[in-house]
């Protein structure tokens, strides 16, 4: 069975109520009961000793008192009986007292005795006090007041009844308290409720007024939050699927021009179309585009591998200063081309702790990407050893990366206008992706500087061998 919020809220709100009220009102009208019986119980008690008293004083004229007592009590409907201790009346008429064994002894004890209802020995219920009269320590006799319980019953009847009008009263106001607030928050979870629904359909643009009232509200800052962060996340999504289409027309594009000119080379010679001086050339051109494709396939194998940590890392201490100057000797050629220089800048006995595959993986790529970029310029090799880790620093002179693109160099098919150049990873947007990914196999970090036309610098920094463990 499905029961709105609302009434769960209204019926949950009820009941305690109902019940606070209950418990409470029997509470109270016990303590009412107690008290004024008690307070009765009292009045009897403090009559009768007045009237022990005043009769001990004037011994000659105690039937003057008795009746001055008499009169006076009678007007509060209150009677009292004098009694000696064989338990006969002597006043106000004859007769003897009837009394319970247990009653009886303790007043011969010198106790008071208090019963606050009785409803059977006498004529009508009652509340009586039973009091001892002493004279030189001795018990001789003792006196009993009676006071109707009925008026006492209707006050306490009355009071009772106003009880219930108040909590009549108090329980319409919560009542309707309690519907003013369940409406406010169901209203809050509806709106929460529409949020999701419309989330759910695709909408990230929902934003919900969040505060730190109370949870409701906690729960729709978070719930601001996590829209948020889904629309970010959308918005890689979709940035994401349009860098992987415009790759895969990229790959298409580089992977025709070789898989076309191999064709046609194939077609020249299959059909002797091609000068039997000139096949050599040919033959070469094959090999030459066929190591291109095969070159380019292993860099998009080689991303995936490390994307998905399938390189297993063969560390060790390696000096630096001869990984740089192996760097220099194979990229001199290149830079040479362009009318660049490299220059290596590192004390001896610098070593740092990687893969030696992999470093240089990553410093040939990093370095091709400054030739790319510079000419008529320098590209500095350096590196220093510094507390607990090794910095290598690659400087070039070129033309410098706009502050826009410089965080974007390391998304993963990201490239820039003017890498569609010598560098197969430049003309994929692999490589500087790549090369984060190897670093941070190493437990390194990388950083690039660059301001527009005052050329780029790489900073990398590794972490010595005692840190990897």
């Amino acid at each position: 069975m499905k029961i709105k919020y609302i009434y769960q809220q209204i019926i949950s709100h009820i009941s305690i109520l109902v019940v606070a009220f209950i418990v409470l009102s029997i509470l109270f009208t016990h303590y009412v009961e107690t008290l004024v019986y008690t307070n009765k119980a009292d009045e009897l008690a403090e009559y009768g000793e007045n009237i022990i008293h005043d009769l001990q004083r004037s011994r000659d004229s105690g039937n003057l008192v008795l009746n001055e007592y008499n009169h006076v009590l009678s007007g509060r409907n209150i009677q009292y009986m004098i009694f000696d201790e064989s338990r006969r009346i002597v006043y106000p008429t004859g007769g003897r007292i009837i009394l319970k064994d247990e009653e009886w002894n303790k007043i011969r004890a010198g106790q008071t005795v208090t019963v606050k209802q009785e409803n059977n020995r006498f004529d009508q219920a009652v509340t009586f006090v039973l009091l001892p009269y002493m004279q030189n320590g001795t018990f001789i006799g003792g006196i009993l007041l009676t006071s109707p319980i009925s008026g006492l019953r209707e006050m306490i009847s009355q009071i009772n009844q106003y009880l219930w009008y108040a909590v009549v009263a108090a329980l319409f106001v919560a009542i309707m308290l309690s519907w003013v607030l369940s409406k406010v928050h169901v209203k809050r979870i509806k709106r929460l409720q529409e949020a999701t629904s419309l989330v759910s359909a695709g909408d990230y643009s929902v934003k919900l007024p969040a505060s730190n009232f109370d949870e409701i509200g906690e729960l729709a800052e978070d719930f601001n939050e996590m829209v948020q962060k889904l629309n970010e996340s959308n918005e890689e999504i979709e940035s994401l699927e349009n860098r992987r289409r415009q790759f895969m027309a990229d790959v298409s594009h580089e992977l025709r021009t070789p898989l076309t000119t191999i064709n046609g080379v194939i077609q020249g010679i299959k059909n002797n179309m091609i000068p039997e001086e000139e096949k050599d050339r040919s033959i070469k051109l094959i090999s030459k585009e066929t190591n291109r494709l095969i070159r380019l396939v292993n860099e998009n194998l080689d991303y995936e591998k490390i994307r998905s940590n399938q390189v297993k890392l063969q560390k060790s201490n390696i000096e630096l200063l001869d990984v740089l100057e192996i760097i220099k000797d194979q990229l001199d050629i290149l830079a040479e081309k362009k009318n660049n220089e490299i220059v290596v800048n590192v004390e001896h006995n610098v070593m740092i702790y990687a893969d030696y595959d992999r470093l240089v993986q990553i410093l040939i790529n990093i370095t091709k990407n400054s030739i790319q970029f510079t000419e008529n310029g320098t590209i500095m090799l350096s590196g220093k050893a510094v507390f607990e880790e090794t910095i290598i620093e690659i400087q070039d002179t070129g033309i410098g990366i706009d502050p826009e693109d410089v965080e974007n160099i390391w998304r993963r098919f990201y490239k820039a206008d003017l890498s569609r150049t010598t560098n197969p990873y430049g003309e994929f947007g692999l490589g500087l992706s790549i090369v984060k990914k190897l670093v941070q196999l190493h437990d390194g970090k990388i950083d690039v500087f660059s301001e527009k036309g005052m050329g780029t610098k790489f900073v990398i920094r590794f972490p010595v061998k005692h840190l990897q463990g």
